[in-house]
């Protein structure tokens, strides 16, 4: 569960938007994924700065916790927050990545793309099931993601770009 749970981590998909820059073809898509992956991370932290909403209260029988979590939440000038829940960031990056992914692959792997929108899903009830995230707050952190990537899809042509880099 926790290679699941952290591979919602900023650094694996910034790592992973590195490694679509690497090869031509999907440069442009790489660029995209990464500028959203950035901006999701600094939305999430301010808002759960504002909320500052706490975490589950979890007491695990008084034995240690399992799961190592870490945490990236990032959000310049905030006093609190870097502990709080809502909204989750992991849920964000993940449904980006889907939606990136999933319309640079659509035409080519129309089975693929569907299939994976099946790792978000699974990145945000890992979340709640390590007990870092209430229900909402992966629901807010999804609907997140997919407003992050609609504004920008819409406000950069992003199917122009995706058909630059099919051809």
């Amino acid at each position: 569960m926790q290679i699941i749970t952290e591979s919602g981590d900023s650094f694996y998909m910034l790592g992973f938007g590195v490694l679509m820059l690497l090869i031509k073809k999907t440069r442009r898509i790489g660029i995209t994924l990464m500028i959203l992956i950035v901006l999701s991370t600094i939305l999430t932290g301010y808002i759960k700065c504002g909320m500052d909403r706490e975490r589950p209260d979890f007491d695990y029988e008084g034995a240690p916790f399992p799961v190592k979590i870490s945490r990236d939440t990032f959000a310049l000038f905030c006093e609190g927050g870097f502990n709080a829940s809502y909204p989750s960031g992991h849920a964000a990056r993940t449904i980006i990545f889907a939606i990136v992914i999933g319309y640079a692959l659509s035409e080519r792997f129309p089975r693929g793309a569907y299939l994976l929108f099946l790792y978000p899903i699974l990145v945000s009830l890992s979340r709640v099931y390590v007990l870092q995230h209430y229900p909402m707050d992966v629901i807010g952190g999804a609907l997140l993601g997919v407003m992050l990537a609609g504004v920008l899809a819409k406000r950069t042509k992003l199917y122009k770009i995706f058909d630059k880099s099919k051809s």
